[in-house]
């Protein structure tokens, strides 16, 4: 009996180990424009650049939780604004607008704070986890 609680003791003493999260390749994202309340998705690789209106969108990194783990993309976008005159010509240089992680399970956590656009991760590409095959 002792031996037995020992060994549940070993077994379920709260250490847990934790699987690496899966980087990413691409990230899903989804836009709002809020004047003519039209979303789009879009999928940016990661070191590209996504123009939407007159934001410009750098896909620093993604990556996603693995399976076995409670689901969770993270991306890191660093976002700019171009700041125009009226008719189109841009005054200034862009503006850094955000620059951070975003959480797709929870996009009011970090969120971009614009006036016209809303943008938001809804995944992270990663590739496909190859399962060993058991019948063979």
């Amino acid at each position: 009996m002792r031996a037995l609680i020992a060994i549940s003791l070993v077994l379920f003493s709260g250490v847990s180990a934790h699987a690496a999260n899966i980087p990413g390749s691409a990230i899903m994202l989804r836009a709002l424009d809020k004047v003519t309340a039209t979303t789009q998705d879009y999928t940016v690789k990661v070191g590209e650049t996504l123009e939407y209106g007159s934001l410009s969108i750098d896909a620093v990194h993604c990556e996603k939780r693995p399976p076995e783990e409670l689901p969770e993309t993270f991306a890191f976008l660093k976002i700019r604004d171009a700041r125009l005159d009226g008719k189109g010509q841009e005054t200034q240089e862009n503006e850094t607008v955000f620059s951070g992680w975003m959480f797709a399970s929870r996009p009011a956590l970090s969120a971009l704070d614009h006036g016209v656009y809303d943008v938001w991760v809804i995944g992270c590409k990663t590739p496909d986890i190859q399962l060993p095959d058991f019948n063979q």
